[in-house]
């Protein structure tokens, strides 16, 4: 009896191991590029062994006997965890569009480095800005409400159903729109700044032709900016934080 069962439970495991894996392979800060893979894999396979318990009844029995439903389940999974998964990440990329927007505006988009949270190079205050996001995520508990909005995509996209793919589609196009728009308004004071400084120079250019604009500006621009960003990293910080919270939110059934 023990062995006629077997099949069944590792068929279900395989299932919701499909979902929730895709799912931490995209997770901010656990599914980054400097986190092993056996870590991540590891982390996996436990939490699906923590929600099989609620997520198995939710499938239909019999699924081993018919090889392209159970295919068909599996492929419904997957494209399931790589949807939420994306959403993740796009909710976390408001970061890098504020990080390369700011430094820009400093003249330090040429100071490359490799980003750990990506695993590709990036403006050395962007790659900052992210692993400063990823941290303060984990010291305020908000992957809490990540790793509950795993447990809940199995209410919101009961397996078999179904994918709203149009819904799917709209909310792809917001989370990116306001990835943006997050990034510009984090970004907003050295915006500001960068038109005042380049304005006020510009006029000394004008008045002094003989002054030596560039070689002064340069300078006083990156101690200006980083001195502002000493000063605003906590307020830029705690409303970014805001909306990774809101975002993670919407990945909750209520």
């Amino acid at each position: 009896m023990t062995v006629q069962i077997l099949p069944g439970v590792a068929a279900l495991y395989i299932l919701v191991f499909a979902r929730v894996g895709t799912i931490v392979m995209l997770m901010p800060g656990i599914g980054d590029a400097g986190v092993p893979v056996r870590v991540r894999l590891v982390v996996a396979l436990l939490l699906t062994l923590i929600l099989y318990p609620s997520s198995a009844p939710l499938y239909p029995a019999n699924l081993v006997a018919n090889t392209p439903r159970l295919l068909t389940f599996l492929i419904g999974e997957l494209a399931v965890g790589l949807f939420l998964g994306l959403t993740l990440q796009l909710i976390m990329s408001a970061s890098q569009v504020a990080g390369t927007t700011i430094a820009n505006q400093l003249g330090l988009a040429f100071a490359m480095s490799v980003d750990p949270t990506q695993g590709q190079q990036g403006a050395i205050l962007s790659n900052f800005i992210s692993v400063l996001a990823v941290t303060l995520i984990f010291v305020g508990d908000l992957h809490h409400i990540a790793l509950r909005g795993v447990a809940d995509s199995f209410v919101l996209f009961r397996p078999g159903e179904w994918m709203p793919m149009g819904d799917f589609a709209e909310m792809a196009l917001k989370l990116i729109s306001e990835a943006f728009v997050v990034g510009v308004k984090v970004s907003a004071p050295f915006l500001v700044f960068g038109m005042v400084f380049y304005f006020a120079f510009g006029i000394v250019a004008k008045l002094m032709p003989q002054f030596q604009v560039f070689f002064i500006s340069m300078p006083a621009n990156i101690l200006i900016g980083f001195v502002m960003l000493f000063v605003l990293i906590g307020t830029i910080m705690a409303w970014y934080m805001e909306h990774v919270a809101q975002g993670f939110g919407r990945l909750l059934a209520n």
